[in-house]
């Protein structure tokens, strides 16, 4: 565990540097809309389809930015939730063979004490759209 824990960093952060000038052209149009894919609370917004600044010229900007949050939390609560199973069986497995060996039941013990940290950290995601919307006075 205390190796796996700085791979997964670095490999994020490295991730985090490459990704932008790999996925993003150069030269790209600055854009006017969006497609909702998410109901994002604010009456004013589309529930589905799509938000320009044509069809809302006041509000589209917040709605895009809103359902651009809905969806970047959705995908991190999800990936959370399946890391979060994956280490509770694998605390589980190594309570299960532990053979009576303390070290090891507190070894897994651990480990299904981090993934309900994790848990609660996936919980906290699906939060987050309505403290936006909160500061942002919507």
């Amino acid at each position: 565990m205390k190796k796996v824990l700085p791979v997964l960093v670095l490999g994020g952060l490295l991730a985090a540097l490459v990704l932008p000038a790999v996925a993003a052209p150069a030269q790209q149009e600055i854009p006017t809309g969006c497609k909702m894919k998410y109901d994002v609370g604010v009456s004013e917004c589309p529930k589905s389809g799509e938000c320009s600044e044509k069809t809302h010229p006041e509000i589209w900007g917040i709605c895009c930015l809103l359902n651009s949050i809905y969806t970047a939390t959705s995908w991190f609560f999800y990936i959370l939730i399946i890391l979060s199973v994956i280490m509770i069986i694998w605390g589980a497995f190594g309570i299960l063979f532990a053979t009576g060996d303390p070290e090891k039941m507190k070894k897994g013990r651990g480990t299904i004490i981090y993934a309900m940290v994790g848990i609660a950290i996936a919980l906290f995601a699906r939060v987050i759209p309505a403290i936006v919307r909160f500061v942002m006075g919507v």
